[in-house]
């Protein structure tokens, strides 16, 4: 009997490390970009890019993760490297997303756009294993919560891609 008791140890302790909760930092917001934050989060949907929503690690973050590895999209994150008024961004539904050049050119990086011109601002962190798909797919799904959530303050330049 003490067999297969030891084949079963390691598995649950594998099957337990897979399906934790996906850790998440959680940005310093303000109580009205809070509310603004959760509302955006609660209207995100059970999958996104074809991946079935996870738990995220704290419960309460202003953030919703999805597959394994995680899409990670977070509201309230602060602007990102390389964004000004000049920067191009690709744009979908209407709504522009910036993406760093480095990960745009770079087709096996992991790739993370931001809806960099709105208030708050979000972030969505996408593993490479799904591009590029779930970056057009990401782009399009967040638009409407994008347009109905968050303000506009700084619209950025499609720089002749759209």
């Amino acid at each position: 009997m003490p067999l297969p008791a030891l084949v079963t140890l390691p598995l649950t302790l594998v099957l337990t490390a897979c399906g934790g909760p996906v850790e998440v930092d959680v940005p310093k917001l303000s109580a009205a970009e809070r509310a603004v934050c959760d509302a955006f989060v609660d209207d995100l949907g059970d999958t996104f890019a074809e991946q079935e929503r996870v738990e995220t690690d704290p419960a309460d973050a202003p953030a919703a993760a999805y597959g394994d590895p995680a899409i990670v999209v977070t509201c309230g994150v602060g602007k990102p490297p390389g964004f000004d008024l000049t920067a191009s961004c690709e744009q979908a539904n209407g709504v522009g997303y910036y993406i760093p050049d480095e990960q745009y050119q770079d087709q096996d990086s992991d790739v993370t756009l931001f809806a960099a011109g709105y208030r708050p601002r979000i972030e969505v962190a996408i593993p490479a294993e799904y591009r590029p798909n779930a970056i057009a797919a990401a782009m399009s799904v967040l638009a409407p919560l994008v347009e109905k959530h968050l303000e506009l303050v700084e619209p950025c330049d499609d720089g002749g891609q759209s």
